[in-house]
Parts: structure tokens; sequence; C-alpha cells
């Protein structure tokens, strides 16, 4: 998996992804980061990237020419490859879980972060092919949530994680969330760790993990329960007789 980022502060992406899981995976080339600084591409002499708006209004627009060159010339560096470029903006799709395994998938990405009151339209109708948010509210930036997304997907490329079964069996599998997880010590504060845990009888300990799962979800976020494609009869008949 290759990740592109096209932004204004290349730092800022390169810092946040070189740490922890995604740093190791980038150390040993599972995945590969590329950030390209849109500045370089500016045609005033002072690497000027943002005017005033048409029309009038506070705040300035990263203008068009600088965004476009810089994407012209990462597909000019991969002939023949095709991108999906994503642009960070809270007027896109809220992103989930579906769509990081979706998006896992692919070969390489693209992130467009904006910056100021956002981006000439133009250059979006030139290079963008998807539009997602991280949630409803307003960053600086698009350098947060591109990290945002770009860790939640790298974690589902084959062998970023040591534990194949670390990411089958996180929050939102299945579209639902992760059952309470505990270690040692087997006591702490007067507070136990359930005993099937400490049974052994691996059968029990995953019946009673997914029956966690579903008691949790309920709880916390009901609106996952709604029509999920992934519950069985034996879900869904816990659901209602607890």
């Amino acid at each position: 998996m290759n990740f592109h980022v096209l932004t204004l502060f290349p730092e800022m992406i390169e810092s946040g992804f070189h740490t922890s899981i995604t740093g190791r995976a980038l150390e040993n080339g599972t995945i590969a980061l590329d950030t390209i600084n849109i500045r370089d591409y500016s045609a005033n002499k002072h690497m000027r990237v943002d005017d005033y708006p048409y029309g009038g209004g506070a705040g300035m627009v990263m203008q068009a020419e600088p965004v476009h060159r810089a994407y012209k010339e990462l597909c000019e560096k991969y002939i023949g490859r095709s991108f999906r470029v994503i642009y960070l903006t809270p007027q896109g799709s809220v992103f989930t879980q579906s769509m990081a395994e979706e998006l896992a998938r692919e070969e390489d990405l693209v992130f467009l972060c904006g910056h100021y009151e956002g981006i000439d339209e133009r250059a979006l109708e030139l290079i963008v092919t998807d539009y997602i948010s991280i949630g409803d509210y307003v960053l600086t930036g698009g350098e947060l949530p591109a990290l945002v997304m770009m860790d939640a997907i790298a974690r589902l490329v084959p062998q970023v994680l040591n534990n194949k079964e670390s990411a089958q069996f996180d929050s939102f599998h299945d579209n639902l969330l992760e059952y309470p997880q505990y270690t040692r010590p087997e006591e702490y504060m007067g507070m136990r760790v359930p005993e099937i845990l400490l049974s052994g009888h691996h059968a029990k300990i995953e019946e009673w993990r997914r029956q966690q799962s579903l008691r949790r979800t309920r709880e916390r976020r009901p609106d996952l329960l709604q029509n999920n494609p992934y519950l069985t009869e034996k879900d869904k008949r816990y659901l209602q007789d607890t």
C-alpha cells in the first residue's frame, strides 16, 4: 500500500505517521509514504498558494494551479497507475470501518489536504474521486483527518499488524463494538476478571465475547444494530432475551 499526501505541511504527516505500528510498517516496507508539498508547485516567487475568493467573503482559498500541478507530477512519476484521490472535507461521506476495509484493497491512495476556506473548486473537479469526512466538525486543515484515515487503513493491510487476529476482532468488526478486555492481575481494586476467561474453554469464551459485543453495542451504539447484515439468528435471540 502506497500513501501519497498532497499537503502544505508534509512535516506534520511525516512526524505523525513515523511512529508506533505505522512507523514499523514503513521501516519494513509493508506500506510506503510519499508527501508532496503543494507550495513547491506555486508559480509565485514567495511560494504563495492562496488568494482572496471571487465574490468576496472571509478567509482565503487555495489556488487550483499548485494543487493540480502537484498531482500531475505525481501521475508522471507513476506512469500507468490510476489513483483514487481523497479530499478530506466536512462535506464528504463520513468515514467508516467498511470504507477503511474497501480502501485497504487499493495499491495507491492519494490524500488531498485543504486549508483556509478550502480549495478552488476547479482543482477538485479535475482530480478528486472521493470526498470523505471524519466527522461533523471543522478542523484547521486536512492533515489530521488524513492521518486518521491512513492509520485505520494501514492496519488492515496484510502484515502490518503482528497478530493476524488483531484487526479481525477490533471494534466495528461485524459492525459491533469490541468486547471488554482484561489482563493480569486477576483481581484489582476488588474487581475480578470474569471467570469464563480463566476457564480455558475456548468455545464458551468466544460465545461470551460475542454476547458482550452485542450487549455493549446495544448500550453504546444501538444504531449499529439497525439492519446489521452480520447478525446471526442466535445473536438476534440473545438481544431479544436479555
